[in-house]
């Protein structure tokens, strides 16, 4: 199929993956309807069209906790995103390290930090909230040893959410492995390409507390009952202790958590409701941005994660508020319909797009950017 946008990119993900891998990624918690606000929130967000500007050079660069880079993007960590590709972070982060943008690990990945680190370029790890302390250090210290340039530490999940699709497509519920086995059956070249020629599925970072034969069913009992409700924000000191670099708190939707993120010391933060897999019926990430941008002001960098689907939602994104954009399901999307290529050519049709974004709004550099390119109080 003609692959033009991200949308394209996700229809042919959907032919290609066994349902169980495609719900996984598509799919959100309880009803969806924060998943869906998303998107739809974000696309309400209406552009000022400017026009005779003298934009005959647009700047695509900006710079994120010291580095340079040439779009103020980067790829979100995905967990298990390695199942959708063959070896798929590390086909993800080739991509990223080409396009100039960072690429962000996942704690549960199927590639290991090590093997990951070794093609990425930036490099960011991310991190969740585990009981075992022991083992959230030596994560830590692998991720530091192996050039990780900022650590996300991802605080909205001290509890799995409610994920219904999940049981409907074979990811978790009842005969979980063996229908599994069938969708894979119906789709023989993912089948072949990842599941024989991908392996091994272990989840390479995890390794050291499930074993080498840890997978998919490893993978869901432990997120249930290994995340740490626990946590305060007293308890982030010996993270920042055993951290020397860039500290990015994930999962900020309300103001006052965003100016506990500063006291505390974090340099960033992602607005983020995990891409609506969590808490259904919170906030947008695009109605949550512009107030905890402005309740922090300049005390550290705000990232943003949650609809961006294309070139257009990333300068929305950035007019709101935010310094740089993660992506998800768009990436992910594009590395299953079309591995390494696919994600190369996802960031080339986000540049373009938001090239042409940037023209048509009267700003050349990422740094103009801001609320004077949105029309007021439209769509907002």
């Amino acid at each position: 199929m003609i692959i033009s946008s991200a949308a394209d990119f996700r229809e042919a993900a959907r032919r290609r993956l066994p349902r169980f891998l495609f719900d996984y990624a598509d799919g959100g918690a309880y009803a969806e309807e924060t998943l869906r606000r998303n998107v739809s929130d974000l696309a309400g967000i209406a552009l000022r069209q400017r026009v005779l500007k003298d934009v005959a050079t647009i700047d695509l660069s900006t710079t994120l906790f010291g580095r340079k880079l040439s779009l103020p993007v980067g790829l979100g960590p995905v967990g298990i995103s390695g199942m959708y590709a063959r070896r798929g972070e590390v086909l993800a982060a080739r991509a990223a390290a080409k396009a100039g943008v960072p690429m962000c690990l996942s704690t549960v990945s199927i590639c290991g930090i090590e093997e990951v680190a070794e093609v990425a370029d930036p490099f960011w790890f991310q991190l969740y909230v585990i009981r075992d302390r022991a083992f959230m250090k030596d994560l830590i210290a692998t991720a530091k040893a192996s050039g990780a340039e900022a650590l996300i530490f991802t605080v909205d999940m001290p509890v799995p959410g409610a994920r219904y699709r999940d049981a409907h497509s074979g990811m978790s519920g009842p005969h979980a492995p063996f229908r599994r086995m069938v969708q894979a059956m119906t789709h023989p070249r993912w089948a072949w390409d990842v599941g024989v020629r991908g392996r091994p599925h272990t989840l390479g970072n995890l390794a050291p507390v499930l074993g080498k034969d840890s997978g998919l069913n490893d993978y869901m009992g432990w997120l249930g009952s290994n995340f740490d409700p626990s946590i305060q924000w007293r308890e982030l000191e010996w993270i920042r202790a055993e951290w020397d670099g860039p500290l990015i708190l994930k999962g900020i939707l309300d103001p006052e958590d965003a100016r506990e993120a500063a006291a505390i010391g974090a340099n960033g933060i992602v607005v983020s409701n995990h891409g609506g897999r969590q808490l259904d019926g919170v906030l947008s990430t695009a109605r949550a941005l512009p107030a905890i941008a402005d309740a922090v002001g300049d005390a550290l960098t705000v990232l943003v994660d949650g609809g961006v689907r294309n070139g257009l939602d990333v300068v929305r994104m950035l007019a709101l508020g935010a310094q740089g954009v993660l992506l998800g399901r768009a990436w992910v999307y594009a590395m299953a319909a079309a591995g390494e290529g696919g994600v190369t050519q996802l960031l080339e049709l986000i540049a373009k797009e938001m090239t042409v974004a940037m023209t048509l709004t009267g700003v050349n550099r990422i740094g103009a950017i801001g609320r004077s390119i949105l029309v007021p109080n439209e769509g907002r």
